[in-house]
């Protein structure tokens, strides 16, 4: 098995400040976000506001794309991710 190879964020996209849940506090949500809800801190243009800044959450910057996370387009890293919320729910 190969493994995944890191890759830049597809521009547009967001899916991985949607799709899953977030138990930790961000900034603007201090009880985290559950999944499917936009982070707040999601742009118009879908990056993060707080990207590179200490207060963003050690989830956030740990989740790295990958072409498993973020397959194709936008529509297909969601669903992935939905796929993932919903098989590690406890």
């Amino acid at each position: 098995m190969t493994p995944t190879q890191p890759l830049d964020c597809r521009q547009g996209c967001g899916a991985c400040c949607i799709a899953p849940s977030i138990s930790s506090p961000i900034p603007g949500m201090p009880n985290g976000k559950p999944a499917g809800v936009p982070c707040v801190q999601l742009t118009a243009d879908f990056r993060c506001a707080i990207f590179g800044k200490p207060e963003r959450p050690s989830c956030c910057s740990g989740l790295n794309p990958s072409e498993e996370m973020c397959r194709n387009d936008r529509h297909q890293a969601i669903t992935w991710l939905a796929m993932l919320e919903e098989n590690t729910r406890p």
